[in-house]
């Protein structure tokens, strides 16, 4: 596997963390630009690492470190990802492996937990068929549901895999006829 992910000490890695989160434009992202200022709050509040986070490089063995991803609602039992590749790494087809190891990480970690959840915009196709690459299924379409600055909201788009999908390889299809009632 030419992709690794490696944790981040927020404190220990401050500066590097506001660097990439600052050098690099996420246009599909609710804060496409954070500010230095954003990323040090974030920092502070615990965003980052806390008990419902944690944060990784994204290590390609060939192109060094290309990116971020964090794991978020730890708590729950279904959590989310943020995930945001450096523009250099953009295009060059990595993020459905980035996908699998997280993917594979938080189901060999955390037996708990049966689903991962993840939400893109509806103008980000490339995400949207990474996730169904990688097995996920859409299960939501929230009309209007990401606000982007200095425009109209896009819809946002939920996609998950079930732990018992990502053991046997399979997609669970969604039911969405309504039932006839008795």
């Amino acid at each position: 596997m030419t992709i690794s992910l490696t944790r981040i000490d927020p404190a220990a890695e401050r500066d590097a963390l506001v660097s990439f989160m600052t050098a690099n434009a996420f246009p599909f992202h609710v804060n496409a630009r954070p500010t230095a200022e954003q990323v040090e709050e974030l920092i502070a509040a615990g965003a980052y690492r806390d008990e419902d986070n944690d944060s990784y490089w994204i290590e390609h063995e060939t192109h060094g470190r290309i990116g971020f991803f964090r794991y978020e609602d730890l708590t729950d039992m279904a959590p989310l990802f943020d995930l945001r590749l450096a523009e250099s790494a953009r295009g060059l087809g990595l993020a459905a492996d980035i996908l699998r190891v997280a993917t594979d990480r938080i189901f060999r970690l955390m037996p708990e937990v049966n689903r991962f959840e993840g939400q893109t915009r509806e103008d980000n196709v490339p995400m949207r068929r990474v996730f169904e690459r990688c097995g996920w299924v859409q299960e939501a379409y929230y009309r209007e549901g990401w606000p982007v600055d200095g425009a109209e909201p896009l819809a946002s788009v939920a996609y998950s895999i079930l732990r018992r999908d990502w053991q046997s390889g399979t997609a669970t299809p969604i039911s969405w006829e309504i039932p006839a009632s008795s």
